[in-house]
Protein backbone atom coordinates (compact mmCIF):
# COMPACT_ATOMS: atom_id res chain seq x y z
CA UNK A 1 0.00 0.00 0.00
CA UNK A 2 2.42 2.83 -1.11
CA UNK A 3 0.01 5.32 0.43
CA UNK A 4 0.71 4.39 3.95
CA UNK A 5 4.33 4.45 3.44
CA UNK A 6 4.07 8.41 4.22
CA UNK A 7 3.38 7.47 7.40
CA UNK A 8 7.22 6.75 8.32
CA UNK A 9 8.03 5.24 11.18
CA UNK A 10 4.89 5.59 13.09
CA UNK A 11 3.22 2.31 13.10
CA UNK A 12 -0.16 2.87 14.40
CA UNK A 13 -0.64 5.33 11.25
CA UNK A 14 0.52 2.69 9.19
CA UNK A 15 -2.09 0.14 10.99
CA UNK A 16 -4.90 3.00 10.87
CA UNK A 17 -4.14 2.81 7.13
CA UNK A 18 -4.57 -0.88 6.51
CA UNK A 19 -7.42 -1.07 8.15
CA UNK A 20 -9.75 1.83 6.28
CA UNK A 21 -8.34 -0.16 3.23
CA UNK A 22 -9.85 -3.75 4.56
CA UNK A 23 -13.15 -1.25 5.00
CA UNK A 24 -13.15 -0.13 1.76
CA UNK A 25 -13.29 -3.38 0.13
CA UNK A 26 -16.19 -4.84 1.82
CA UNK A 27 -18.44 -1.68 1.94
CA UNK A 28 -20.57 -1.47 -1.27
CA UNK A 29 -23.05 1.20 -3.00
CA UNK A 30 -24.87 1.12 -5.77
CA UNK A 31 -24.93 4.74 -7.67
CA UNK A 32 -22.87 2.91 -10.51
CA UNK A 33 -26.34 1.45 -11.94
CA UNK A 34 -27.07 5.06 -13.07
CA UNK A 35 -24.33 4.63 -16.13
CA UNK A 36 -26.12 1.88 -17.53
CA UNK A 37 -27.26 1.54 -20.69
CA UNK A 38 -30.93 0.76 -19.64
CA UNK A 39 -30.49 4.29 -17.00
CA UNK A 40 -29.36 6.23 -19.65
CA UNK A 41 -32.51 5.11 -22.26
CA UNK A 42 -35.20 5.20 -19.41
CA UNK A 43 -32.88 8.71 -18.47
CA UNK A 44 -33.65 7.83 -15.21
CA UNK A 45 -31.14 7.76 -12.24
CA UNK A 46 -32.77 6.71 -8.97
CA UNK A 47 -30.41 4.12 -7.49
CA UNK A 48 -32.62 1.92 -3.99
CA UNK A 49 -30.88 2.71 -0.71
CA UNK A 50 -29.52 -0.32 0.45
CA UNK A 51 -30.89 -0.03 3.87
CA UNK A 52 -34.45 -0.91 2.73
CA UNK A 53 -33.64 -2.01 -1.01
CA UNK A 54 -36.23 0.51 -2.48
CA UNK A 55 -35.62 3.49 -5.09
CA UNK A 56 -34.61 6.50 -3.47
CA UNK A 57 -35.46 4.72 -0.13
CA UNK A 58 -39.10 5.60 -0.77
CA UNK A 59 -40.17 2.80 1.69
CA UNK A 60 -38.76 4.31 4.73
CA UNK A 61 -39.67 7.91 3.62
CA UNK A 62 -35.87 9.17 2.79
CA UNK A 63 -37.09 10.47 -1.07
CA UNK A 64 -38.88 9.55 -3.88
CA UNK A 65 -37.94 8.94 -7.67
CA UNK A 66 -39.58 12.42 -9.27
CA UNK A 67 -39.25 14.19 -12.45
CA UNK A 68 -36.67 16.94 -12.43
CA UNK A 69 -37.98 20.44 -13.07
CA UNK A 70 -35.32 23.17 -14.80
CA UNK A 71 -35.64 27.14 -14.83
CA UNK A 72 -37.36 28.48 -18.10
CA UNK A 73 -35.91 32.14 -17.07
CA UNK A 74 -33.27 33.14 -20.30
CA UNK A 75 -30.05 32.93 -19.85
CA UNK A 76 -27.14 36.02 -20.48
CA UNK A 77 -25.87 36.56 -24.37
CA UNK A 78 -22.26 35.10 -23.73
CA UNK A 79 -23.91 31.23 -24.77
CA UNK A 80 -25.79 31.77 -28.13
CA UNK A 81 -26.42 28.23 -28.25
CA UNK A 82 -29.29 25.93 -27.27
CA UNK A 83 -29.05 22.29 -27.31
CA UNK A 84 -25.87 21.80 -28.03
CA UNK A 85 -24.13 20.72 -24.93
CA UNK A 86 -24.48 18.13 -22.57
CA UNK A 87 -24.36 20.37 -19.59
CA UNK A 88 -27.57 22.71 -20.69
CA UNK A 89 -30.37 22.66 -18.40
CA UNK A 90 -28.44 19.82 -16.37
CA UNK A 91 -29.16 16.90 -15.76
CA UNK A 92 -31.58 16.85 -18.27
CA UNK A 93 -29.64 15.38 -21.60
CA UNK A 94 -28.76 12.52 -19.27
CA UNK A 95 -31.59 11.96 -16.66
CA UNK A 96 -35.44 13.29 -16.56
CA UNK A 97 -35.63 11.68 -13.26
CA UNK A 98 -33.53 11.22 -10.20
CA UNK A 99 -33.87 10.89 -6.38
CA UNK A 100 -35.44 13.97 -4.59
CA UNK A 101 -34.24 13.39 -0.74
CA UNK A 102 -36.80 14.53 2.09
CA UNK A 103 -35.68 15.86 5.24
CA UNK A 104 -32.32 15.83 6.31
CA UNK A 105 -31.59 12.88 3.84
CA UNK A 106 -29.07 14.00 0.66
CA UNK A 107 -27.37 11.83 -2.01
CA UNK A 108 -28.45 10.56 -5.50
CA UNK A 109 -30.17 7.67 -3.71
CA UNK A 110 -30.81 9.73 -0.34
CA UNK A 111 -28.81 7.11 1.66
CA UNK A 112 -26.71 10.18 3.12
CA UNK A 113 -27.14 12.86 5.33
CA UNK A 114 -27.81 17.09 3.98
CA UNK A 115 -24.03 18.76 4.72
CA UNK A 116 -24.12 19.71 8.62
CA UNK A 117 -26.09 16.23 9.71
CA UNK A 118 -24.80 13.30 10.80
CA UNK A 119 -26.10 9.79 12.27
CA UNK A 120 -28.75 6.78 11.04
CA UNK A 121 -31.79 9.01 10.95
CA UNK A 122 -29.65 12.05 9.81
CA UNK A 123 -30.75 13.91 13.12
CA UNK A 124 -27.92 14.85 14.88
CA UNK A 125 -26.44 18.58 14.22
CA UNK A 126 -22.95 19.41 14.13
CA UNK A 127 -20.85 21.98 13.22
CA UNK A 128 -17.33 21.57 11.67
CA UNK A 129 -14.60 23.72 12.12
CA UNK A 130 -12.31 24.53 8.92
CA UNK A 131 -8.77 25.65 10.79
CA UNK A 132 -6.04 27.20 9.32
CA UNK A 133 -3.43 25.16 8.32
CA UNK A 134 -0.11 26.45 9.93
CA UNK A 135 -2.38 26.15 13.15
CA UNK A 136 -2.09 22.58 13.08
CA UNK A 137 -0.20 20.15 14.91
CA UNK A 138 2.28 18.07 13.02
CA UNK A 139 0.43 14.94 13.41
CA UNK A 140 -2.93 16.87 12.25
CA UNK A 141 -0.66 17.68 9.08
CA UNK A 142 0.72 13.81 8.62
CA UNK A 143 -3.02 12.59 8.39
CA UNK A 144 -4.03 15.37 6.09
CA UNK A 145 -1.60 14.28 3.95
CA UNK A 146 -2.51 10.71 4.30
CA UNK A 147 -5.99 11.01 3.68
CA UNK A 148 -5.32 12.87 0.23
CA UNK A 149 -3.08 10.77 -0.86
CA UNK A 150 -5.50 7.89 0.20
CA UNK A 151 -8.10 9.59 -1.84
CA UNK A 152 -5.74 9.34 -4.85
CA UNK A 153 -4.75 5.34 -4.60
CA UNK A 154 -8.69 4.54 -3.59
CA UNK A 155 -11.03 3.68 -6.65
CA UNK A 156 -14.21 5.59 -6.36
CA UNK A 157 -16.90 3.49 -5.20
CA UNK A 158 -19.61 5.77 -6.03
CA UNK A 159 -18.85 6.90 -9.39
CA UNK A 160 -17.10 6.84 -12.80
CA UNK A 161 -17.08 9.89 -14.96
CA UNK A 162 -17.88 10.30 -18.67
CA UNK A 163 -15.53 10.05 -21.45
CA UNK A 164 -17.74 10.99 -24.28
CA UNK A 165 -20.71 13.30 -25.00
CA UNK A 166 -24.58 11.72 -25.40
CA UNK A 167 -24.54 11.72 -28.72
CA UNK A 168 -21.17 10.06 -28.72
CA UNK A 169 -22.93 7.79 -26.60
CA UNK A 170 -25.15 6.87 -29.21
CA UNK A 171 -28.05 8.81 -26.93
CA UNK A 172 -27.50 6.55 -23.96
CA UNK A 173 -27.11 3.17 -26.18
CA UNK A 174 -23.49 2.87 -25.96
CA UNK A 175 -22.26 4.80 -22.20
CA UNK A 176 -18.79 5.73 -22.47
CA UNK A 177 -17.39 5.84 -18.85
CA UNK A 178 -14.84 5.15 -16.80
CA UNK A 179 -12.98 4.82 -13.38
CA UNK A 180 -11.19 7.42 -11.63
CA UNK A 181 -10.20 7.53 -8.05
CA UNK A 182 -11.71 9.76 -5.50
CA UNK A 183 -9.38 12.70 -5.75
CA UNK A 184 -9.38 12.12 -9.63
CA UNK A 185 -13.13 12.26 -9.77
CA UNK A 186 -12.72 15.93 -8.38
CA UNK A 187 -10.10 17.18 -11.13
CA UNK A 188 -12.64 15.44 -13.59
CA UNK A 189 -15.75 17.44 -11.96
CA UNK A 190 -13.76 20.66 -12.04
CA UNK A 191 -12.58 19.71 -15.53
CA UNK A 192 -16.23 19.31 -16.91
CA UNK A 193 -17.77 22.02 -15.76
CA UNK A 194 -15.26 24.41 -16.92
CA UNK A 195 -14.93 22.63 -20.11
CA UNK A 196 -15.49 24.71 -24.34
CA UNK A 197 -18.99 23.52 -25.43
CA UNK A 198 -18.15 20.71 -28.06
CA UNK A 199 -20.03 22.02 -31.43
CA UNK A 200 -18.66 19.32 -33.25
CA UNK A 201 -15.80 18.15 -35.03
CA UNK A 202 -11.64 18.95 -34.81
CA UNK A 203 -11.74 23.03 -33.68
CA UNK A 204 -15.15 23.31 -33.14
CA UNK A 205 -15.49 24.81 -30.00
CA UNK A 206 -16.99 27.63 -27.98
CA UNK A 207 -14.37 28.77 -25.32
CA UNK A 208 -16.71 31.84 -23.81
CA UNK A 209 -18.64 29.46 -21.74
CA UNK A 210 -17.99 27.84 -17.86
CA UNK A 211 -20.55 26.96 -15.32
CA UNK A 212 -18.83 27.41 -12.78
CA UNK A 213 -16.58 30.47 -13.40
CA UNK A 214 -16.77 33.82 -14.61
CA UNK A 215 -20.14 34.89 -13.21
CA UNK A 216 -22.43 34.27 -10.27
CA UNK A 217 -22.09 30.81 -9.45
CA UNK A 218 -18.39 31.04 -8.81
CA UNK A 219 -18.65 30.83 -5.11
CA UNK A 220 -21.74 28.96 -4.52
CA UNK A 221 -20.60 26.22 -6.70
CA UNK A 222 -17.14 25.95 -5.44
CA UNK A 223 -18.56 25.53 -1.79
CA UNK A 224 -20.85 22.64 -3.40
CA UNK A 225 -17.36 21.42 -4.20
CA UNK A 226 -15.43 21.75 -1.36
CA UNK A 227 -18.59 19.76 0.72
CA UNK A 228 -18.49 17.29 -1.36
CA UNK A 229 -15.05 16.94 -1.30
CA UNK A 230 -15.19 17.03 2.51
CA UNK A 231 -17.67 14.38 2.56
CA UNK A 232 -16.16 11.92 0.57
CA UNK A 233 -12.98 11.93 2.03
CA UNK A 234 -14.87 10.59 5.69
CA UNK A 235 -16.86 8.84 3.91
CA UNK A 236 -13.34 7.13 3.01
CA UNK A 237 -11.24 7.12 6.33
CA UNK A 238 -14.31 7.33 8.63
CA UNK A 239 -13.15 10.42 10.18
CA UNK A 240 -15.95 12.22 10.51
CA UNK A 241 -14.36 15.35 11.64
CA UNK A 242 -12.07 16.03 8.89
CA UNK A 243 -12.50 19.29 7.32
CA UNK A 244 -10.67 20.67 4.53
CA UNK A 245 -8.17 23.36 6.41
CA UNK A 246 -7.15 26.62 4.68
CA UNK A 247 -3.79 28.77 3.95
CA UNK A 248 -4.29 32.41 3.96
CA UNK A 249 -2.40 33.79 1.57
CA UNK A 250 -2.69 37.45 1.82
CA UNK A 251 1.01 38.96 2.06
CA UNK A 252 2.72 36.41 1.59
CA UNK A 253 5.94 36.68 -0.10
CA UNK A 254 6.16 33.02 -1.63
CA UNK A 255 4.34 29.93 -1.65
CA UNK A 256 4.50 29.58 2.41
CA UNK A 257 2.45 25.79 1.87
CA UNK A 258 5.55 24.05 -0.57
CA UNK A 259 6.88 22.51 2.20
CA UNK A 260 8.04 18.25 1.94
CA UNK A 261 5.62 18.40 5.45
CA UNK A 262 2.83 20.22 3.38
CA UNK A 263 1.99 19.86 -0.17
CA UNK A 264 5.49 19.64 -1.23
CA UNK A 265 9.13 21.53 -2.40
CA UNK A 266 10.22 22.09 -5.46
CA UNK A 267 12.60 19.46 -6.63
CA UNK A 268 16.49 20.01 -6.95
CA UNK A 269 16.62 18.78 -9.97
CA UNK A 270 13.79 20.15 -11.72
CA UNK A 271 12.17 23.46 -10.22
CA UNK A 272 8.70 22.92 -12.66
CA UNK A 273 8.33 19.05 -10.61
CA UNK A 274 8.06 18.65 -6.93
CA UNK A 275 10.49 16.99 -4.08
CA UNK A 276 11.13 13.62 -3.82
CA UNK A 277 10.61 14.10 -0.47
CA UNK A 278 7.12 14.86 -1.06
CA UNK A 279 4.36 12.14 -1.88
CA UNK A 280 2.70 13.90 -4.21
CA UNK A 281 5.68 13.87 -6.06
CA UNK A 282 5.02 11.05 -7.45
CA UNK A 283 1.35 11.95 -8.55
CA UNK A 284 -0.28 11.31 -11.94
CA UNK A 285 -2.32 14.22 -13.13
CA UNK A 286 -5.21 14.41 -15.77
CA UNK A 287 -7.83 16.49 -17.66
CA UNK A 288 -5.07 19.49 -17.83
CA UNK A 289 -4.86 19.90 -22.19
CA UNK A 290 -7.75 21.74 -22.55
CA UNK A 291 -5.73 23.12 -25.78
CA UNK A 292 -5.42 19.39 -27.42
CA UNK A 293 -9.04 18.25 -26.54
CA UNK A 294 -10.18 21.42 -28.22
CA UNK A 295 -8.51 20.56 -31.19
CA UNK A 296 -9.49 17.16 -31.68
CA UNK A 297 -12.83 18.52 -30.29
CA UNK A 298 -13.40 15.41 -27.87
CA UNK A 299 -13.68 15.00 -24.20
CA UNK A 300 -10.85 13.96 -21.54
CA UNK A 301 -10.81 11.10 -21.25
CA UNK A 302 -9.39 10.59 -17.77
CA UNK A 303 -5.73 9.44 -19.54
CA UNK A 304 -2.67 9.54 -17.46
CA UNK A 305 -0.80 13.18 -18.62
CA UNK A 306 2.31 13.15 -16.69
CA UNK A 307 3.91 14.63 -13.41
CA UNK A 308 1.78 17.33 -11.49
CA UNK A 309 3.75 20.29 -11.96
CA UNK A 310 4.61 23.57 -9.86
CA UNK A 311 7.00 26.29 -9.86
CA UNK A 312 5.05 29.55 -8.00
CA UNK A 313 6.83 32.50 -8.32
CA UNK A 314 8.39 32.07 -12.00
CA UNK A 315 4.81 33.08 -13.40
CA UNK A 316 4.40 35.87 -16.25
CA UNK A 317 4.67 38.96 -14.25
CA UNK A 318 1.90 40.88 -16.86
CA UNK A 319 -0.25 38.99 -15.83
CA UNK A 320 -0.03 38.58 -12.19
CA UNK A 321 2.14 41.22 -10.27
CA UNK A 322 2.25 39.27 -6.68
CA UNK A 323 0.15 38.04 -4.24
CA UNK A 324 -2.92 39.66 -3.05
CA UNK A 325 -2.05 42.15 -0.06
CA UNK A 326 -4.62 42.57 3.20
CA UNK A 327 -5.86 45.90 1.53
CA UNK A 328 -6.88 44.51 -1.06
CA UNK A 329 -9.04 41.77 0.58
CA UNK A 330 -10.57 44.40 2.62
CA UNK A 331 -11.51 46.48 -0.58
CA UNK A 332 -12.64 43.53 -1.89
CA UNK A 333 -15.00 42.79 0.94
CA UNK A 334 -16.71 46.51 1.30
CA UNK A 335 -18.19 45.80 -2.25
CA UNK A 336 -21.91 45.95 -1.34
CA UNK A 337 -23.04 44.51 -4.43
CA UNK A 338 -22.36 40.80 -5.43
CA UNK A 339 -22.57 41.05 -9.07
CA UNK A 340 -23.23 43.71 -11.57
CA UNK A 341 -23.96 44.41 -14.99
CA UNK A 342 -23.50 41.63 -17.62
CA UNK A 343 -22.41 39.64 -14.46
CA UNK A 344 -19.26 38.17 -16.21
CA UNK A 345 -15.31 39.42 -16.17
CA UNK A 346 -16.51 42.56 -17.29
CA UNK A 347 -18.63 43.21 -13.97
CA UNK A 348 -17.60 46.98 -11.92
CA UNK A 349 -17.96 46.91 -8.38
CA UNK A 350 -19.02 43.59 -8.23
CA UNK A 351 -17.71 41.70 -5.24
CA UNK A 352 -17.83 37.96 -6.75
CA UNK A 353 -16.09 39.39 -9.84
CA UNK A 354 -13.58 41.41 -7.82
CA UNK A 355 -12.66 38.09 -5.74
CA UNK A 356 -12.42 35.76 -8.26
CA UNK A 357 -9.88 37.79 -9.75
CA UNK A 358 -11.36 39.66 -13.10
CA UNK A 359 -12.10 43.10 -11.07
CA UNK A 360 -9.20 45.42 -10.19
CA UNK A 361 -8.88 45.43 -6.14
CA UNK A 362 -8.10 48.64 -5.73
CA UNK A 363 -10.67 50.45 -7.86
CA UNK A 364 -13.55 47.81 -8.27
CA UNK A 365 -13.28 48.15 -12.38
CA UNK A 366 -14.02 45.19 -14.20
CA UNK A 367 -11.91 43.36 -17.25
CA UNK A 368 -8.48 44.17 -14.98
CA UNK A 369 -5.73 43.82 -17.42
CA UNK A 370 -3.59 41.64 -14.68
CA UNK A 371 -5.43 38.99 -12.65
CA UNK A 372 -5.81 39.50 -8.96
CA UNK A 373 -7.25 37.98 -5.91
CA UNK A 374 -8.27 34.40 -6.36
CA UNK A 375 -6.91 33.79 -10.07
CA UNK A 376 -3.56 35.59 -8.93
CA UNK A 377 -2.89 32.78 -7.10
CA UNK A 378 -3.51 30.29 -9.47
CA UNK A 379 -1.11 31.83 -12.15
CA UNK A 380 1.48 32.26 -9.14
CA UNK A 381 1.58 28.48 -9.18
CA UNK A 382 2.93 28.26 -12.62
CA UNK A 383 2.03 24.49 -13.09
CA UNK A 384 -1.01 22.61 -12.99
CA UNK A 385 -3.05 25.14 -11.28
CA UNK A 386 -2.61 27.75 -13.54
CA UNK A 387 -4.72 26.01 -15.81
CA UNK A 388 -8.51 26.34 -15.06
CA UNK A 389 -9.56 22.96 -15.93
CA UNK A 390 -6.78 20.94 -14.78
CA UNK A 391 -6.20 22.87 -11.59
CA UNK A 392 -7.50 20.82 -9.33
CA UNK A 393 -4.74 18.31 -9.96
CA UNK A 394 -2.63 20.27 -7.80
CA UNK A 395 -3.90 19.37 -3.82
CA UNK A 396 -2.85 23.48 -3.24
CA UNK A 397 -6.55 24.06 -4.98
CA UNK A 398 -8.42 22.86 -1.72
CA UNK A 399 -6.23 25.10 0.43
CA UNK A 400 -6.55 27.88 -1.87
CA UNK A 401 -10.42 27.47 -2.14
CA UNK A 402 -11.03 27.18 1.47
CA UNK A 403 -9.65 30.42 1.71
CA UNK A 404 -11.57 31.77 -0.89
CA UNK A 405 -14.60 30.34 0.65
CA UNK A 406 -14.13 31.74 4.33
CA UNK A 407 -13.57 35.41 2.38
CA UNK A 408 -17.37 34.73 0.72
CA UNK A 409 -18.44 33.53 3.81
CA UNK A 410 -16.88 37.08 5.98
CA UNK A 411 -19.06 39.05 2.78
CA UNK A 412 -22.21 37.29 3.48
CA UNK A 413 -22.19 38.04 6.82
CA UNK A 414 -20.99 41.57 6.75
CA UNK A 415 -23.68 42.36 4.05
CA UNK A 416 -26.31 39.81 5.01
CA UNK A 417 -27.78 40.19 1.27
CA UNK A 418 -31.25 39.01 0.61
CA UNK A 419 -32.00 36.06 -1.44
CA UNK A 420 -33.14 38.11 -4.44
CA UNK A 421 -29.03 39.53 -4.50
CA UNK A 422 -28.46 36.30 -6.54
CA UNK A 423 -29.71 36.65 -10.13
CA UNK A 424 -32.55 34.67 -11.21
CA UNK A 425 -32.16 35.80 -15.02
CA UNK A 426 -29.44 36.92 -17.55
CA UNK A 427 -26.57 35.35 -15.54
CA UNK A 428 -24.63 33.50 -18.14
CA UNK A 429 -25.65 30.01 -18.96
CA UNK A 430 -25.85 27.66 -15.82
CA UNK A 431 -25.25 30.79 -13.45
CA UNK A 432 -29.10 31.68 -12.55
CA UNK A 433 -30.41 31.18 -9.20
CA UNK A 434 -32.80 28.22 -10.07
CA UNK A 435 -29.77 26.23 -12.32
CA UNK A 436 -28.29 22.89 -11.44
CA UNK A 437 -25.15 23.14 -10.68
CA UNK A 438 -23.28 20.67 -13.35
CA UNK A 439 -22.02 18.26 -12.87
CA UNK A 440 -23.51 17.01 -9.23
CA UNK A 441 -25.99 14.39 -8.90
CA UNK A 442 -27.41 14.46 -6.28
CA UNK A 443 -28.94 18.10 -7.51
CA UNK A 444 -28.18 21.26 -5.78
CA UNK A 445 -29.18 24.61 -7.14
CA UNK A 446 -27.19 27.66 -7.09
CA UNK A 447 -29.18 29.45 -4.51
CA UNK A 448 -29.38 27.36 -2.03
CA UNK A 449 -25.46 27.79 -1.45
CA UNK A 450 -26.29 31.59 -1.18
CA UNK A 451 -25.78 31.13 2.23
CA UNK A 452 -24.38 30.93 5.61
CA UNK A 453 -21.52 28.41 6.58
CA UNK A 454 -23.71 28.18 9.48
CA UNK A 455 -26.16 26.51 7.92
CA UNK A 456 -24.47 24.19 5.87
CA UNK A 457 -22.71 23.26 9.25
CA UNK A 458 -19.18 24.82 9.37
CA UNK A 459 -17.28 27.32 10.39
CA UNK A 460 -14.06 29.25 9.83
CA UNK A 461 -11.40 29.48 12.75
CA UNK A 462 -10.71 33.29 11.82
CA UNK A 463 -14.12 34.25 12.18
CA UNK A 464 -14.12 32.80 15.19
CA UNK A 465 -13.34 35.30 18.40
CA UNK A 466 -11.41 31.92 20.29
CA UNK A 467 -8.64 32.65 17.39
CA UNK A 468 -5.66 32.43 20.25
CA UNK A 469 -7.08 29.08 21.41
CA UNK A 470 -6.78 28.26 18.02
CA UNK A 471 -3.11 29.30 17.45
CA UNK A 472 -2.14 27.78 20.55
CA UNK A 473 -3.34 23.86 19.44
CA UNK A 474 -0.24 22.63 17.90
CA UNK A 475 2.18 23.95 20.81
CA UNK A 476 -0.58 21.99 23.70
CA UNK A 477 0.22 18.62 21.52
CA UNK A 478 3.77 19.16 21.58
CA UNK A 479 3.95 20.21 24.95
CA UNK A 480 1.62 16.70 25.89
CA UNK A 481 4.41 14.98 24.28
CA UNK A 482 7.41 15.94 26.53
CA UNK A 483 6.13 16.56 29.67
CA UNK A 484 7.30 13.28 31.02
CA UNK A 485 10.91 15.26 30.24
CA UNK A 486 9.54 18.33 31.93
CA UNK A 487 8.65 16.16 35.34
CA UNK A 488 11.72 14.60 35.58
CA UNK A 489 13.66 17.47 35.16
CA UNK A 490 11.31 19.35 37.80
CA UNK A 491 12.26 16.19 39.87
CA UNK A 492 15.81 16.97 39.70
CA UNK A 493 15.63 20.48 39.97
CA UNK A 494 13.71 20.39 42.95
CA UNK A 495 16.78 17.77 44.61
CA UNK A 496 19.07 20.66 43.67
CA UNK A 497 17.17 23.31 45.07
CA UNK A 498 16.69 21.45 48.59
CA UNK A 499 20.58 20.88 48.56
CA UNK A 500 21.47 24.45 47.55
CA UNK A 501 19.23 25.53 50.60
CA UNK A 502 20.57 23.24 53.07
CA UNK A 503 24.46 24.56 52.00
CA UNK A 504 23.24 27.91 52.51
CA UNK A 505 21.75 27.55 56.17
CA UNK A 506 25.32 25.68 57.38
CA UNK A 507 27.04 28.38 55.90
CA UNK A 508 25.23 30.79 57.31
CA UNK A 509 25.43 28.85 60.69
CA UNK A 510 28.83 28.87 60.70
CA UNK A 511 29.54 33.09 58.98
CA UNK A 512 31.67 33.70 61.66
CA UNK A 513 34.56 31.35 61.14
CA UNK A 514 34.77 32.63 57.05
CA UNK A 515 37.11 34.88 55.66
CA UNK A 516 35.22 35.75 52.39
CA UNK A 517 33.67 39.40 51.99
CA UNK A 518 30.01 39.12 52.73
CA UNK A 519 30.78 37.05 55.92
CA UNK A 520 31.09 40.45 57.36
CA UNK A 521 27.82 41.53 56.21
CA UNK A 522 25.78 39.09 58.15
CA UNK A 523 24.22 39.97 61.22
CA UNK A 524 21.41 38.39 62.75
CA UNK A 525 20.40 35.12 60.96
CA UNK A 526 16.64 35.22 60.55
CA UNK A 527 16.25 38.27 62.36
CA UNK A 528 12.98 40.09 60.77
CA UNK A 529 12.12 42.80 59.81
CA UNK A 530 15.59 42.84 58.11
CA UNK A 531 17.42 45.59 59.15
CA UNK A 532 20.68 45.76 57.48
CA UNK A 533 21.42 45.42 53.57
CA UNK A 534 22.41 41.95 52.27
CA UNK A 535 25.15 43.49 50.47
CA UNK A 536 26.88 46.49 52.33
CA UNK A 537 30.02 46.85 50.53
CA UNK A 538 29.86 49.62 48.02
CA UNK A 539 32.23 48.41 46.03
CA UNK A 540 30.78 44.67 45.55
CA UNK A 541 27.01 47.07 44.74
CA UNK A 542 28.88 48.77 42.07
CA UNK A 543 30.32 45.52 40.61
CA UNK A 544 27.15 43.78 40.70
CA UNK A 545 25.64 46.87 38.55
CA UNK A 546 27.63 46.87 35.70
CA UNK A 547 26.37 43.31 34.53
CA UNK A 548 22.61 44.87 33.46
CA UNK A 549 22.29 45.38 30.19
CA UNK A 550 19.14 46.90 30.45
CA UNK A 551 16.46 48.12 32.88
CA UNK A 552 13.72 46.03 34.57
Amino acid sequence: LPWCLIAGEMWPLRLTCLLLFCVSRTYQQFPRSCASRDALLSKQCCPPWDGDGSACGASSGRGFCEFVEVTDQPDGLQYPFSGLDDREKWPLVFYNRTCQCAGNFMGFNCGECKFGYFGINCNERRESLRRNIFHMSRSERSRLVSYLNLAKQTMSRDYVVATGTYMEMGNGSNPMFTNVSVYDLFVWIHYYVSRSALLGGPGNVWTDVDFAHWAPAFLPWHRVYLLHWEHEIRKLTGDTSFTIPYWDWRDAQGCDVCTDDLMGDQSPQDPNLLSPGSVFSSWRILCSQAADYNSRGVLCDARDEGQLRRNPGNHNRNLVERLPTSAEVEFTLSLADYDTGAMDRSANMSFRNTLEGFGDPRTGLGNSARMNMHAALHVFMNGSMSSVQGSANDPIFLLHHAYVDSLYEQWLRRHTPLPSQYPASNAPVGHNSEYHMVPFIPLHRNREYFISSKDLGYEYTNLLSQRLSESMHPYVEELQNVWPWLLMTSFCGGILTVAIVAAVLTAKRRYRGLSWPLARCWKKPFSLPERQPLICSNEIAENSHRNYQTTM
